[in-house]
Parts: C-alpha cells; sequence; structure tokens
C-alpha cells in the first residue's frame, strides 16, 4: 500500500506527461502492487458471490489516463486507483463493487479511498422498477439497509425533494423512493488495509447489489423481448 500511496502523491504533485514518462516504472510498480489487492479482493469475493466467478483483474481496473474531452481540471492523469468489480466485469453494465485508493485531490473523488457498492448512474427504466420494487415489496429492501455494515452509507446526493410521479408521498418508504442513485459508500483506512475487512463490508452488501441487479436483469429481458 505504501508503494501505491507514495507514486499517486508524487503524480499528484506532478501531473504532467514530462514527469509521468520518467517515472514510468514506479507506476508499474504502483499498478502491479494494485493488481495484486485486486486479485485478492476478487478471491474474497467469489467465496459469497458466485456472479463474478470468472472475472479478471483486467476486467475491474481502469486506465490511469484521463480522456481529456472530459477532464475539467485539464490535468492527463488520475490520482487514484479504481476497480469496479462486477459480474461480466466493469463494462457490463451491472451494479459491482468499488475498491478506491486516492489522494482525494480528484475532481470527481474528494475522499482519499473508500469503497461502494451498485453505481452512480441508473438507467431511468431500472430507476422506475427499482422504486416499484421497494413501494411493493413490505419492507423488504428496509431490511436490506438494516442489515448493511454500520460503515455502509447510502448515496444521498441528487434525492429529489418531491416524490416522483406515480408514487405515494406518504407511503412507508418515500424516503428510499426519492433517490436517484442506489448507490452506498464508506471511508476506510487504507494506511492499514485489512482485504479481510474490506470483504466483509462488502458482503453484507451483496443483498443490496442482487435486488439492484434483480431490476437490470428484468429491463434487459424485457426489452430483449420487444426487439
Amino acid at each position: 500500500m505504501d508503494t501505491i500511496l507514495k507514486f499517486l502523491r508524487q503524480l499528484e504533485s506532478n501531473n504532467n506527461k514530462a514527469w509521468f514518462d520518467s517515472h514510468k516504472n514506479d507506476y508499474l510498480e504502483a499498478r502491479s502492487h494494485f493488481n495484486a489487492i485486486v486479485e485478492k479482493l476478487l478471491e474474497g469475493i467469489s467465496a459469497f458471490d458466485s456472479s463474478i466467478k470468472g472475472v479478471g483483474v483486467n476486467d475491474c481496473t481502469y486506465r490511469i489516463y484521463k480522456d481529456m474531452r472530459f477532464s475539467k481540471d485539464g490535468l492527463p492523469y488520475k490520482t487514484h486507483f479504481g476497480a469496479f468489480i462486477a459480474r461480466g466485469g466493469r463494462k457490463s453494465g451491472f451494479s459491482g463493487y468499488y475498491f478506491h485508493i486516492g489522494t482525494g485531490s480528484g475532481e470527481n473523488y474528494p475522499c482519499r479511498s473508500f469503497l461502494a457498492v451498485g453505481n452512480y448512474y441508473m438507467d431511468p427504466k431500472v430507476l422506475r422498477i427499482v422504486r416499484e420494487d421497494i413501494e411493493l415489496g413490505v419492507g423488504d429492501f428496509d431490511k436490506i439497509i438494516k442489515g448493511l455494515h454500520p460503515s455502509l452509507s447510502l448515496d444521498q446526493d441528487q434525492k429529489l425533494k418531491k416524490a416522483p410521479v406515480g408514487f405515494d408521498p406518504e407511503g412507508a418508504y418515500i424516503d428510499y423512493i426519492k433517490l436517484k442513485n442506489f448507490c452506498l459508500s464508506a471511508d476506510f483506512d487504507d494506511s492499514n488495509l485489512d482485504l479481510r475487512d474490506v470483504c466483509g463490508v462488502f458482503r453484507t452488501a451483496k443483498p443490496f447489489l442482487d435486488y439492484i441487479n434483480r431490476a437490470i436483469e428484468f429491463v434487459r429481458e424485457e426489452l430483449s423481448g420487444r426487439a
């Protein structure tokens, strides 16, 4: 972990191509350490979530190079390493487990290192199904939330002020239904990383992930049936 954080801090202070090119070996070493962590995470998560079996490190990890078309700060490199562990890999469209090590200076990631479960963007059709499932589920989603590891919290960003159209504003679970992002997150101490603890946190979130992915599957089947 020290190798990863040392490189990212140096990159934070020298985020330019000339420095990066002259420290390419340092990057490759840091990436190798991170990939080793992801490999262990894949092994640990697959022990309780069989849907990610067969997924490899390259299916989960991201390039450190930014797409400059969307870089708000104009800097060419990310100052974090991230892995999105999902069935079929990070490009599958399914929700998954996210592991992030960073400096806290990135334009999109103000915190240093964290875990997340779910997805930061949800297709409107999937969102509608999740909301309907919650309203008709007689508290099943609420039980899932109450069973999460205490470090995990629901993303409240962009939460609606009013009930979405078609949903009872006085419903028992309207606070969940108002959410636009069904995603969990938790900070962790990257100076004392214990992957068993990380996998333990992720394990408690598997029912949440299954709930979201069930809606994604339903929408895909529905769209396939229309084709």
